[in-house]
């Protein structure tokens, strides 16, 4: 019954990502722009890891992506709760944890897809990467968005308006891309900057993608960012379906 719902919920919310096909290709703008502009600007110059620059500024815009996507998805839940959609799933009998997997493995199709589109771009203008880093590249930012779209679900069932919900996820994005490393590695930060960093779950992230991405895939930053990756959707998810099952009950 779980893969009934789940797939049911996934399905509803995927037909209408469809729908807006706008959106659908909006949605990787901002990463696109950063490619376009600010990629040839590190053309050459010395950043601190292995691999060209390509192959350090692709890796973390395929997790801003998610990072800023799936943040920002609980909008959604706020507007469907002022619309009375939320009751109206929650009193039939539809498993609550399917209410949430639904939702999350919709925004994961979708920047996965997104993610594609970058890579693509970035192929065509230089990156250079093994396919299985590529592809591996596209599993942590399907767990990343798992993850912050179920926090992001959570918060949105909790908060009243938008106008709360707003300020509280800029709250959380800007230090986390500022502190993870997204645009360029933070060895290159001053040492207490970098000590920093490292409280950040993402940049274990961004450290693992970046490995993958110039071929190294037994490495420390690999290992830190599967655990990091697989434990903090676990607990999203769980934390999630608890909201889920008793927000406004």
């Amino acid at each position: 019954m779980l893969l009934h719902d789940t797939a049911l919920i996934y399905g509803r919310y995927l037909r209408q990502s469809l729908r807006s096909r706008f959106a659908l290709l909006f949605g990787v703008l901002t990463p696109l722009l950063y490619l376009l502009f600010f990629g040839p600007l590190l053309t050459g110059l010395p950043l601190g890891g292995q691999g060209s620059s390509w192959q350090v500024l692709v890796p973390g815009l395929l997790l801003q992506l998610g990072l800023f996507g799936a943040l920002f998805a609980g909008f959604a839940v706020i507007i469907e709760k002022g619309q009375g959609v939320v009751e109206r799933m929650r009193v039939t009998p539809v498993s609550r944890l399917a209410l949430l997997l639904g939702r999350v493995l919709r925004d994961a199709t979708v920047f996965v897809f997104q993610a594609v589109l970058l890579v693509l771009a970035a192929l065509v203008m230089g990156l250079r990467a093994p396919l299985a880093g590529v592809l591996i590249g596209f599993a942590f930012v399907a767990l990343l968005t798992l993850s912050l779209a179920s926090v992001s679900y959570a918060l949105g069932m909790k908060v009243p308006t938008p106008q709360v919900f707003g300020p509280l996820i800029n709250m959380v994005s800007m230090p986390s891309m500022l502190l993870s490393g997204l645009m360029l590695p933070m060895t290159l930060a001053p040492a207490w900057l970098d000590v920093l960093s490292h409280f950040v779950p993402f940049r274990y992230l961004v450290d693992a993608v970046r490995d993958a991405y110039v071929g190294h895939y037994t490495t420390t930053h690999m290992l830190y960012g599967a655990l990091v990756a697989v434990a903090f959707t676990a607990l999203s998810v769980t934390v999630g379906t608890r909201v889920f099952r008793t927000a406004g009950a």
